[in-house]
């Protein structure tokens, strides 16, 4: 009887769907109205993950000013499915999560934050586990039911699978649980997303994972922050409101990456337009590190509701200037991935910083981000040290 049930409400779900992906569809709308915010299990858990870490983070996150700071999302990973039941459900693993996954929502929920989880649109995740295909309107029944939020779709076991159809079909399906669900398509920038993305989910990888992502590696070279930076450089046209170029996830805390690397991952990411996803062990996070995550300045940059993705302004190789439209002025950020500091001075009287377009007739305060202080007016040039793999965050306000 059960199973019969299972299959009706799939059966008139599927009914109710168009199903012609990619067009005449839309996400629930309302949702990403500015770059997502929160926190993910996997950079720092990778699989060791249960009911308790989850429940201290929750806590963490709303007694360290996170939440105040905007972080909304929980979000676990993968490692906490098992297999499918004998109706298809997909089963929990006891012995990590023995409330249950709903239970755990409710705590989210009861704590003022918003839940998450993940899938994969193959048949198993990147971990082995079940993953959606062919089950992706009885999963979604499921996590509406459970009160999930957010839903991460990963790409693993997807041979012989059209990017577009599978993650239309998924957005179809969270549609038509009647239960509001931002998704993130974790696609890798495999089938360029960007390019299609907008109207199918919320947000999309545009790079692989930043790699290695185990504690205690670098992060900096390789498929490592500066790479990752360069590939998202040019795709700020397919950014904005409801629909984010997503470069990955914070590692911010992790590994052995520098103050000045993790500041500058942050800054980057908040130029970027980028969703602000932490991922470190909050139970063990250091002053310094939890101060970046912390900086309301910066991550109002990232969540200026103009929406507009940063840009490279000007690009020296090693050393760059990125500038961001925002509501009431421009964010500009001195950027040096470069192995040597760099002095630099820029004039800032009659800029108009291209395509930002402010007016370089009116007065704007010259604010530094990290300093948390006003320097002056745009009427003159300033001078600055921008240390190795550092950058330099400045915000002009009009007066």
């Amino acid at each position: 009887m059960k199973r019969s049930i299972l299959l009706l409400s799939a059966a008139l779900l599927l009914a109710s769907s168009s199903m012609s992906y990619g067009q005449g569809k839309e996400p629930y709308t309302g949702l990403a109205a500015t770059p997502p915010m929160g926190w993910n299990s996997w950079n720092c858990f990778a699989g060791d993950i249960n009911e308790t870490k989850v429940k201290e983070i929750v806590d963490l996150i709303v007694s360290n000013g996170m939440k105040d700071a905007g972080y909304e999302y929980l979000n676990i990973d993968d490692c906490w499915q098992v297999s499918r039941d004998e109706n298809g459900k997909i089963v929990v693993d006891e012995k990590k999560f023995p409330s249950g996954i709903k239970a755990l929502a409710d705590y989210v929920h009861s704590k003022g934050l918003k839940f998450g989880i993940y899938t994969c649109a193959g048949k198993k995740t990147c971990a082995g586990w079940p993953g959606s295909r062919g089950h992706e309107y009885q999963d979604a029944i499921t996590y509406a039911q459970w009160g999930v939020d957010f839903l991460k779709e990963d790409w693993c076991s997807s041979e012989g699978q059209d990017a577009l159809y599978s993650y239309s079909l998924m957005r179809d399906a969270l549609q038509a649980t009647g239960r509001p669900i931002l998704l993130s398509i974790c696609e890798w920038g495999s089938n360029e997303p960007w390019k299609w993305g907008n109207g199918v989910g919320h947000m999309w990888r545009t790079t692989g994972d930043i790699m290695p992502f185990f504690v205690g590696t670098v992060y900096w070279g390789g498929q490592g922050i500066a790479e990752i930076i360069e590939k998202n450089a040019d795709l700020y046209p397919y950014a904005g409101p409801g629909h984010w170029n997503d470069p990955d996830m914070l590692q911010v805390g992790n590994g052995n990456l520098t103050y000045d690397e993790n500041k500058t991952h942050f800054s980057m990411w908040c130029m970027m337009a980028a969703p602000l996803l932490a991922g470190n062990d909050l139970r063990k996070v250091s002053k310094e590190n939890l101060e970046i995550l912390l900086n309301k300045e910066a991550i109002a940059i990232d969540q200026d509701p103009l929406g507009f993705q940063g840009r490279r302004y000007y690009d020296y190789g090693d050393r760059e200037i990125w500038v961001k439209r925002l509501t009431d002025g421009v964010a500009v950020c001195f950027y040096n991935r470069g192995e040597s500091s760099w002095k630099v001075t820029h004039n800032f009287k009659g800029e108009s910083f291209g395509p930002a377009a402010i007016n370089p007739g009116n007065t704007y305060t010259v604010r530094d981000v990290w300093a948390h202080k006003d320097l002056g007016l745009n009427d003159r040039s300033y001078t600055f040290d921008v240390p190795s793999h550092g950058v330099v965050m400045l915000r002009l306000t009009k007066k």
